[in-house]
């Protein structure tokens, strides 16, 4: 695997901590901004929006870019950002800075994507965007505590510096260790022929199952420690501990898809698809019971999020593996988040902590129907039987001799 394509996981890792870092310092931030905790939850609302919104038209001004200047734009984009919410006098000035943030890091995992699947082979596409992702994955697994912790301990600003700090060292890294390749403008195509490959039915429900996919693991990630805490039992203190593990969990499932993600996208996609419904309909039933509340899960950080590098190569596959189709694709995975955020909240009120998991159940089950027509078609193609030969033409090749 190419040592760029680790620089880009270095890249979405800062991405990540930075998306994440309001989720785990809220009062802090609701006490110095003066500002209430619904707002501040505002923030990580916004920051979604600028995601899906405002990524893939921030990649339509840098696609006659090449890739490698363009992330590095976007890291002076995203450091601008950080910068402004570590120095943020008042709420408006860090909705502003949760913007800004919010677009870069959209358009900057687009073009890590397209960029990471650029310096490979097509036969290993998948394994270096898992490994790419694993960003995203660490971001999960450390860091959020990380950047809790310093929050805590150190105040909420200096959890933004450190991001700060992340993020240069990642724009160094980027720049020593990511290649300028000859043609990279080029391999991105101008804005009609990037536009091109929306015409495609296909493509869009094919972006349509991410939606549903990260949809329904988000439904049950977003409201974990309560439903850990107000219906399994546990205490707060041993939470973190069992988000760390689903964390991990996360990690060793994107790397086991990463490497089927070429050769078994669609069966891997069905099999996940099928479990994490199972997962989260069980873990409804008996979040009640702590063994089978942990477990149950577990099962779900294996098999939820971590189905990306299949997702990407399914969309590469249908669309291109250009930056455009995988910030778009990327866009609609926000989709899936806020869709799991804000029906959610209404959910609960209405019936109870169990519901975000039955909601994600049945965003799973939606994941499913969408794949019924590539399985379709699959199907009938694996039906296609090749024509069968005449008696007389095994008779000809065994009459013609035998050169050396």
């Amino acid at each position: 695997m190419p040592r760029a394509v680790y620089v880009l996981a270095l890249g979405i890792f800062a991405m990540v901590t930075s998306e994440f870092v309001v989720a785990g310092l809220m009062p802090q931030m609701a006490a110095g901004l003066d500002a209430t905790i619904p707002e501040i939850g505002y923030l990580i609302t916004a920051f979604a929006a600028a995601m899906a919104l405002g990524g893939p038209f921030l990649t339509i001004a840098l696609l006659k870019v090449r890739q490698k200047n363009a992330l590095l734009l976007l890291f002076g984009l995203f450091l601008v950002g950080n910068i402004l919410a570590a120095l943020a006098p008042d709420y408006r000035t860090m909705l502003v800075a949760r913007v800004l943030t919010g677009i870069a890091s959209q358009a900057f995992f687009g073009v890590s994507i397209s960029l990471a699947s650029r310096l490979t082979r097509p036969e290993v596409r998948g394994r270096a965007v898992a490994v790419a992702l694993n960003g995203l994955m660490l971001g999960t697994l450390l860091g959020l505590p990380l950047s809790t912790v310093i929050g805590e301990h150190l105040g909420w600003r200096a959890a933004f510096w450190a991001i700060t700090a992340l993020t240069v060292v990642a724009a160094l890294a980027t720049l020593a260790g990511v290649p300028s390749a000859d043609g990279e403008a080029e391999a991105s195509g101008g804005l009609r022929q990037e536009l091109g490959a929306f015409r495609n039915p296909r493509l869009w429900l094919t972006l349509t199952t991410s939606t549903f996919v990260i949809g329904a693991t988000f439904s049950a990630f977003s409201y974990l420690n309560p439903i850990l805490t107000e219906i399994t039992g546990f205490s707060t203190g041993t939470v973190p501990l069992l988000l760390i593990a689903y964390g991990a969990a996360t990690v060793i499932g994107n790397t086991v898809v990463g490497r089927l993600a070429d050769s078994r996208t669609l069966p891997v996609l069905v099999v996940g698809l099928a479990l994490n419904l199972a997962f989260l309909a069980g873990f409804a039933l008996l979040a009640q019971l702590t063994v089978p509340a942990v477990a149950l899960m577990m099962g779900i950080g294996l098999v939820g999020v971590t189905m990306n590098p299949a997702l990407v190569t399914r969309v590469q596959r249908t669309g291109n593996a250009r930056p455009l189709v995988n910030t778009v694709h990327s866009s609609f995975i926000t989709v899936g988040i806020i869709i799991a955020t804000s029906v959610g909240g209404p959910a609960i009120d209405a019936f109870g902590l169990r519901a975000p998991l039955w909601i994600g159940a049945g965003l799973a089950a939606l994941g499913l129907v969408t794949l019924i027509p590539d399985a379709l078609r699959r199907r009938a193609e694996s039906r296609a039987v090749p024509p069968v030969p005449t008696e007389a033409e095994p008779q000809v090749a065994r009459d013609v001799p035998e050169t050396v």
